[in-house]
């Protein structure tokens, strides 16, 4: 793939992610000022519709009130620090969001507001968008491409010419780290990072460093792809094909503290994730298995 340029390379992962089931968007058309705009303000990283209707959608026994309070959580989760923040959405994502609201009678109810419907791909909104411009304290950043679900920002996709000789997939890797250090709303609601030079593709975290920033070789665990197939399609068709992606975000991200007060998001590796799986027959061996992937 070495011939292809950036622009060619981003065409590429949207037609990979096209084929697996998301909708596609180009940056400028959802843009606020293009007729079809899905957002007010360039410093909106969600899609307030999409992420509404969702929430009405999957919680049809809540109120308007209990809705506009579960959006207003999700979009602005609490913490001190941008970790704290995406541990708090991603307990969000994954357990629900909690709120209250008044009965008919006047007394207090409270509920857990689902965001994601992870048993059924189909109920949820799946859009990869390219060139999404962020701007953030006065930075203005613009993601090769952006994957939405539910109108969530929910991972990001660098990547770097695969002609240029000086742009290697680190390029990526550090140009992840500049719109971290610049478009924090962004980040706090990002769950994967994946680079790519158009020769290699890696996933990551948030807090991953390189060494963590990991191949994905397979697509269905069965076999280990063969080399002549592109990394980022391996990895495209193997994480983000949409019933894996859901149990990837689920099942297989934990935080941890590293005794320094830091906290770690950790993600599993391709082999960790698809052996869980395959023991998810056998109960009484699962829980030693997810502590494996947890601690390596």
């Amino acid at each position: 793939m070495a011939h292809l340029t950036e622009s060619a390379l981003e065409s590429a992962a949207l037609a990979w992610l096209q084929a697996i089931g998301w909708r596609i968007a180009h940056g400028p058309d959802i843009a606020p000022e293009a007729l079809f705009a899905e957002r007010t303000d360039y410093r909106d990283v969600a899609l307030a519709r999409r992420l509404r209707d969702a929430l009405a959608r999957l919680n049809p026994d809540l109120p308007a009130d209990a809705l506009e309070d579960a959006f207003r959580r999700i979009t602005n989760p609490p913490g001190a620090t941008l970790e704290a923040r995406n541990r708090a959405f991603h307990r969000m994502l994954t357990e629900g969001v909690t709120v209250e609201y008044r009965r008919s009678d006047g007394t207090i109810a409270g509920a857990q507001a689902r965001i994601v419907d992870f048993d059924d791909p189909d109920s949820n909104d799946w859009l990869a968008v390219n060139q999404f411009t962020v701007t953030e304290n006065r930075h203005t950043r613009r993601p090769d491409v952006v994957l939405f679900l539910n109108g969530l920002p929910i991972a990001i996709i660098e990547l770097k010419n695969p002609a240029d000789e000086d742009a290697t997939i680190w390029t990526a890797f550090q140009q992840l780290q500049t719109y971290k250090a610049e478009l924090p709303t962004l980040f706090a609601l990002n769950e994967l990072l994946v680079i790519s030079d158009g020769l290699e593709a890696r996933l990551g975290t948030l807090t991953a460093g390189r060494e963590w920033f990991k191949p994905w070789r397979t697509v269905s665990g069965e076999q280990v792809e063969d080399v002549g197939v592109p990394q980022l399609q391996v990895l495209l068709n193997g994480v983000c094909e949409r019933t894996r992606f859901l149990a990837l975000l689920r099942d297989f991200i934990a935080f941890e503290d590293d005794g320094s007060g830091r906290l770690e998001k950790k993600i599993a590796g391709y082999h960790q994730f698809h052996a869980v799986r395959c023991l998810e027959t056998n109960p009484e061996d699962l829980w030693w298995t997810t502590l494996v992937w947890l601690t390596n």
